[in-house]
């Protein structure tokens, strides 16, 4: 396993902590100016505008996508993105989550377009390519992905009670979702709905997706949710939406009938990963501002960087962001090498310990800075907010600890087997 970064890492590395550092970061203000200004506007500000252009005129535009784009292998990558692997797109997308709220989206790289367009991108038909995805490929439009309810544990997609019914040449959609990201911004065009079509299928061929337009008669957008206080409205917020008696062409049927719950898999999985990605710099934000905050403040006749407990707690998450970073490596190396299937164990494992710790890196951080770091003086609270809410993201915790350790049960050659094959044959004692 070799994570040296290459030449194409390390070229566009450079380009976006440039970026970040010289525009994103001053925009910071800006963007909570806007905010401020606009209280009743979901909408993009006209600083992400600004942002995004100039992250085009940087090269800075679609990274996430593979390579071969949109387009399959040996497509336009170069035209429609990054044509970054995923071990080349880790560090980038690292640097965006220095700030969340504004380099992701700055750069096209934001969820849950990012998920939405992998799906389109894999699954869509030509027609539907050209209809949605290019929109969202030149930042034109946005998209929601809407499988969550509110009367069902959607992590078991089985629960799923939303109902997406054949009749003649067109899909009816009823049901009731909610924490649509983006959903309530204007801009928003596209819903992509997942729903039973067949409620007496196989456990996992009940399900199906519809790509629903926003404005099609029935659908209800009723609300924009918080996350622990936050409305998320600089982006677009988190919508409950109400579809009753959808009707869309039939010819939007994202796949085939009954492949909802694989799709589902398909995007979630590399979907969190790129959030763990960018948990990784929300964490070194976190300890650079522990650094400032350690440096400047005295308590008890001494800088708090004296003090040994705080050494300690930056010691501690010193070691935990280098860990899950190779851990991260290592899993995107896995999924470039032998695919995500084979990586499953090390992409539910970056799942469940990336945003657990850097909740706990956020939580000393906030302790450090004392009232101050729960205040909206300081950007720590609304980080702990945001790396919380991946504990439940595309599933809970306990979801992938489940599936996680009955793969690990279900092992049957041991250790010195599968490590190192030539020492299970060695006679005597194999060390």
């Amino acid at each position: 396993m070799d994570f040296a970064p290459d030449t194409t890492t390390r070229d566009i590395t450079g380009r976006v902590r440039d970026f970040l550092a010289d525009e994103v970061l001053p925009a910071e203000p800006v963007l909570a100016a806007q905010v401020a200004a606009t209280p009743g506007d979901w909408s993009f500000r006209p600083v992400v505008r600004d942002l995004q252009a100039a992250a085009r005129e940087r090269g800075l535009w679609n990274l996430f996508l593979p390579p071969g784009g949109p387009d399959g292998p040996g497509g336009p990558a170069a035209e429609r993105g990054g044509g970054l692997t995923n071990l080349q797109y880790a560090p980038v997308a690292e640097l965006t989550g220095y700030s969340p709220k504004l380099a992701p989206v700055a750069m096209n790289c934001a969820a849950p377009d990012t998920g939405n367009m992998e799906l389109l991108a894999h699954f869509a038909t030509p027609q539907q390519r050209e209809r949605w995805l290019d929109p969202l490929l030149e930042g034109e439009q946005r998209s929601a992905f809407c499988m969550t309810e509110p009367a069902v544990a959607s992590s078991d997609a089985t629960n799923i009670a939303t109902r997406i019914v054949r009749d003649g040449d067109e899909y009816v959609v009823t049901g009731r979702k909610w924490f649509a990201t983006g959903a309530m911004n204007p801009g928003c065009g596209l819903l992509v709905v997942m729903g039973k079509t067949d409620p007496g299928a196989a456990r996992h061929r009940q399900q199906s997706m519809v790509l629903v337009p926003r404005d099609t008669p029935g659908v209800t957008v009723v609300r924009g949710l918080t996350v622990l206080g936050y409305d998320d409205r600089d982006h677009g917020g988190h919508a409950e939406i109400v579809f009753d008696d959808v009707r869309v062409p039939a010819a939007n049927l994202l796949g085939g009938e009954g492949d909802g719950f694989a799709m589902a898999q398909a995007r979630l999985g590399p979907g969190r990963i790129h959030h763990c990605m960018r948990a990784l710099g929300t964490a070194e934000r976190a300890l650079d501002l522990v650094r400032e905050r350690a440096a400047d403040r005295v308590a008890f006749g001494a800088p708090l960087a004296d003090q040994g407990v705080v050494r300690e707690w930056v010691a501690t998450s010193r070691i935990e962001i280098e860990s899950l970073r190779l851990l991260v490596l290592k899993t995107a190396w896995l999924m470039d090498t032998v695919g995500n299937k084979a990586a499953m164990t090390e992409i539910q494992a970056i799942k469940i310990a990336l945003p657990r710790a850097v909740g706990q890196i956020l939580d000393r951080a906030v302790q450090v800075f004392g009232a101050a770091g729960v205040s909206g003086d300081h950007p720590l609270a609304e980080l702990l907010a945001g790396v919380r809410t991946l504990r439940l993201a595309d599933g809970p915790d306990e979801v992938h600890l489940a599936s996680l350790g009955r793969a690990e049960l279900r092992r049957r050659a041991p250790y010195l087997a599968r490590v190192a094959p030539e020492l299970s044959t060695v006679e005597g004692d194999p060390t």
